[in-house]
């Protein structure tokens, strides 16, 4: 046993003899095994079980014990091949007597089932059903759940890491060992899913082999052997019972420890820790020692044990009577106890002196978990809304959800995260709002029993219901009746769902803030997947010409207007062209556009349609051009803002509501501060220069702005 705990601590040692014993525990199945070889093994086969049992007791959390799928693979492996071994020496000497498969075999058949086959075999059957019916279906079904939730919830621990390493909580060291270990985590339940098939596998095999020793014992002991039907099968039944049992009892054993390892929760103690910290509940110890104490007084009873353990139940209550309400919520390592909706005690707010302690000590202390959300997209909804994401009730908003995310992310070329739905009870009932990071970019109202209405082109009646601004691009709408839809539709209205609204929102706020959503971790992942089909590139850009933070903010330049980053080879070889000419990375993000404005008009309009321009008047261009001044962006006095904005807005309504995606086009030098100036004022217009219109496009002009703006004063009466 030293030998095998030296062995273990050397891994070189280890790494030579695991692929030995795999060859030797394969050897077993072809190779006859001398009795003390197969005694041994057997032996062994338990005290591995039992070894696996313990560690899987006393591991703080399943990551602890990652190596356990392939354990388990091997422990089972072993099994078979004992029960393929033993099999062989029972069918070929079972003749001979009770001792003819060894001494364990024999020891499990007279000692465990006191040589009753009858016993044996019922014993044997209720140990399979245990493992098969109870132990192992269960395990299989919270591995398949572990996995399925872990793997879900990926892209949001991956968020979570990158918003500490954004915020400075973390450094990148810890935040790539945060990475492995999310990573880690769900090979590990994806392995455990596997698994858990291995240990009910095992299961039925041991019944088939079981069955396959008994019918083959009868027929070679009768016709090769001569014994009788009645003593063939006393012997046979006798060694296939023991050579089960044998096999079994560890195979119930890992079953056990698989089941501990796929239902315990990460804790900083073991099982037994966390276990006892939970139930030693003072409050929950009282009612149990007093109906115990009932029911050893009832006439009848065996009294003397029910007092006996109602005074062991008030023992465990007596000792427990400092923990009070903390045992069941208590915070592991010694943390402060929490307890749900507890009250200042009385006499806490009048300032008495007998109690001097600080919030902090208090069971209500606030922790940075309550106060922090690291979700990188949130969606809250009321409760009139829940319906919208509840699976029973039809409930479609979930899969637009993800329909969105995957449509977005192929228009700007990186992966949004994962939206997180949670309701809100201090909203109103229909109300959802829209969070990008902290900030809360949008807020609007839908009704689950009710359809958005727009009207169309050549609508001419006024439907009947609520009437609204689509929150997606802000045209009169009305919520209507189900039964209004056919009525709607006749008279040229678009009618759409109330998921549909709200994802269509959603969308609009993803492409809106997407450079809020991308940071240095997921430009990182950008490279590591180009650096697979162009590592020259990559390794000659990032970082000796342009740092990872340089080219971060240089991607946010261009996804704060809605240009897409695709085409990231693209955008490397234009930033190594600006090498030591280009330093500032908003300068940089707006050389790069004229590149990238084919990709983005692509997603405005196809090709072989034409694009909706909307124009300054020349007065008003010339105008804003002498308004612009320096880093200061362009200044213009409220009444003129009013006034640009009102006919944009009915300009760009026009055009949406004839079915097609405007663009405001302006001269290169008025085009990024007229963008930034929009952007103040909430409007998320698409801002394109005259250079940055490709050639090979046909185009439209769909309104001009300012031909009823007053002209722009002369530079000679300003200066009088």
């Amino acid at each position: 046993m030293a030998a095998l705990v030296r062995a273990a601590n050397k891994p070189q040692l280890g790494a030579s003899l695991l692929p030995v014993g795999i060859l030797a525990v394969v050897a077993m199945m072809v190779l006859p095994l001398p009795l003390v070889l197969l005694d041994v093994f057997f032996v062994f086969n338990i005290l591995l079980s039992l070894l696996v049992l313990m560690v899987a007791l006393y591991s703080y959390r399943p990551l602890d014990f990652s190596s356990f799928p392939s354990v388990l693979l091997i422990a089972t492996v072993l099994r078979l091949a004992l029960n393929v071994a033993s099999t062989r020496i029972v069918l070929t000497d079972g003749h001979t007597g009770s001792g003819a498969a060894g001494r364990v075999i024999e020891a499990f058949g007279n000692f465990v089932i006191a040589g009753n086959f009858a016993v044996g075999i019922v014993v044997f059957l209720i140990l399979v059903i245990i493992n098969l019916v109870v132990i192992t279906k269960g395990a299989g079904r919270v591995s398949e759940v572990s996995a399925r939730f872990t793997l879900d919830a990926m892209p949001g621990k991956q968020m979570a890491i990158d918003a500490d390493l954004n915020a400075g909580l973390m450094t990148p060291e810890q935040a790539r060992a945060r990475r492995a270990e999310v990573g880690e985590e769900a090979d590990f339940y994806g392995a455990m899913d596997g698994a858990s098939k291995f240990v009910k596998g095992d299961a039925i095999a041991g019944i088939l082999i079981l069955l396959a020793n008994i019918l083959g014992g009868i027929i070679i002991g009768t016709s090769q052997h001569g014994l009788s039907f009645g003593s063939a099968a006393e012997t046979y039944v006798l060694l296939s019972i023991g050579d089960g049992l044998v096999a079994q009892i560890p195979s119930l054993l890992l079953s056990i420890a698989t089941a501990i390892i796929v239902t315990r929760v990460a804790s900083t103690q073991d099982m037994a820790g966390h276990i006892g910290a939970q139930i030693g509940l003072h409050r929950a110890w009282v009612p149990v020692a007093a109906v115990m104490g009932i029911m050893g007084m009832i006439p009848g009873m065996p009294n003397g044990l029910f007092l006996l353990f109602a005074l062991a139940a008030a023992v465990v209550a007596w000792i427990t009577r400092d923990k009070g309400e903390t045992g069941a919520t208590a915070k592991p390592a010694g943390g402060p106890a929490v307890r749900p909706n507890a009250l200042p005690a009385p006499g806490a707010a009048s300032g008495g002196a007998s109690d001097t302690r600080s919030d902090a000590d208090d069971s209500n202390a606030i922790t940075a978990e309550d106060v922090t959300d690291y979700a990188p997209i949130t969606i809250q909804i009321g409760f009139g809304l829940i319906p919208l994401i509840e699976e029973s009730a039809g409930g479609a908003l979930v899969p637009r959800i993800t329909s969105i995310r995957r449509e977005v992310s192929k228009a700007m070329g990186f992966v949004i995260p994962g939206v997180r739905i949670r309701d809100d009870m201090g909203l109103p009932t229909n109300t959802y709002r829209i969070r990008i990071r902290q900030a809360v970019v949008a807020e609007d109202a839908a009704y689950p029993d009710r359809k958005l209405a727009l009207p169309g082109g050549s609508t001419i009646r006024k439907l009947r219901g609520i009437e609204v601004k689509d929150p997606s691009f802000g045209l009169d709408a009305v919520w209507i009746q189900p039964h209004q839809q056919t009525e709607a539709e006749a008279d040229d209205y678009v009618v759409v769902e109330p998921a549909s609204v709200i994802a269509t929102h959603l969308s609009q706020m993803l492409y809106a803030h997407a450079a809020d959503l991308i940071g240095a971790d997921d430009v990182q992942g950008l490279l590591d997947n180009l650096e697979r089909v162009a590592p020259t590139l990559v390794e000659s850009v990032v970082p000796k010409l342009v740092p990872l933070h340089v080219l971060t903010a240089v991607l946010r330049g261009l996804l704060i207007e809605r240009m897409p980053i695709a085409d990231l080879p693209r955008i490397l070889e234009d930033l190594a062209g600006m090498s030591g000419r280009v330093s500032d990375p908003q300068d940089m993000a707006e050389t790069l556009r004229r590149a990238l404005a084919p990709q983005l008009l692509q997603q405005i309009a196809p090709l072989k349609e034409s694009l909706h321009l909307i124009t300054l008047s020349s007065a008003l261009e010339e105008l804003l051009v002498r308004s612009v001044h320096g880093s200061a962006g362009l200044i213009v006095d409220d009444g003129l803002t009013r006034q640009i904005l009102t006919q944009l807005n009915a300009a760009e309504e026009s055009v949406i509501a004839k079915g097609s995606q405007p663009v405001v086009v302006v001269s290169a030098q008025l085009r990024r501060p007229f963008a930034a100036f929009l952007r103040a004022h909430g409007v998320t217009s698409i801002v394109l220069a005259v250079s940055e219109l490709p050639d090979n496009r046909k185009v439209e002009i769909a309104a001009s702005i300012g031909a009823q703006l007053p002209p722009a004063p002369d530079d000679r009466e300003s200066g009088q």
